[in-house]
């Protein structure tokens, strides 16, 4: 993916949040997915199974696993805005069953290479967890990715897991 690509992917991310009026967090997605139109539903699927999204009657409506850990819920509802805000042509045409942010379309998307699924979690981990909201929960101070007490501090704040917010801040700040 293109630095230029990823550069779009972020400011995908940053207007979803102006339009929502978000300023801190945690980012109320819900409310955010809510807005575009889009219908959620918690369902018991299988424990491999984190999400889908499709569209009926024009409607999109995002699937999510209500037994995973509502942090986890929390991604895969980013996730599939991601989707629907980066890839809503394709979403017209086809489910997307997201197994562990996976597609299950192609050989590259079951290996979780797939160009639509990472830049679904890029756009995820941008509304989730913005730059600007971390630098200034660290107070403009470097991120130290391997403190857990912060990292899980801020994994608290933003309502994400640990494992998220450590490769959010690696990816931003090393």
């Amino acid at each position: 993916m293109t630095p230029n690509r990823r550069k779009r992917i972020a400011e995908a991310a940053q207007s979803f949040l102006r339009e929502n009026n978000v300023n801190k967090p945690p980012v109320p997605i819900k409310r955010m997915t809510k807005r575009l139109g889009a219908k959620i539903v918690s369902s018991a699927l299988d424990d491999e199974l984190s999400g889908m999204i499709y569209e009926k009657d024009d409607i999109p409506i995002i699937g999510v696993n209500f037994q995973h850990h509502p942090n986890r819920q929390r991604f895969t509802i980013a996730h599939e805005c991601g989707h629907l805000i980066l890839h809503r042509n394709m979403i017209k045409r086809e489910i997307h069953v997201d197994k562990k942010f996976r597609m299950l379309r192609s050989p590259l998307s079951a290996e979780g290479v797939s160009e639509e699924e990472i830049e679904a979690n890029l756009f995820a981990a941008a509304t989730l967890m913005p730059e600007d909201f971390l630098k200034k929960a660290l107070k403009d101070e470097p991120a130290d990715i391997d403190d857990e007490e912060t990292v899980k501090s801020l994994a608290r704040k933003f309502r994400v897991s640990p494992a998220a917010m450590s490769f959010r801040l690696g990816n931003l700040f090393t």
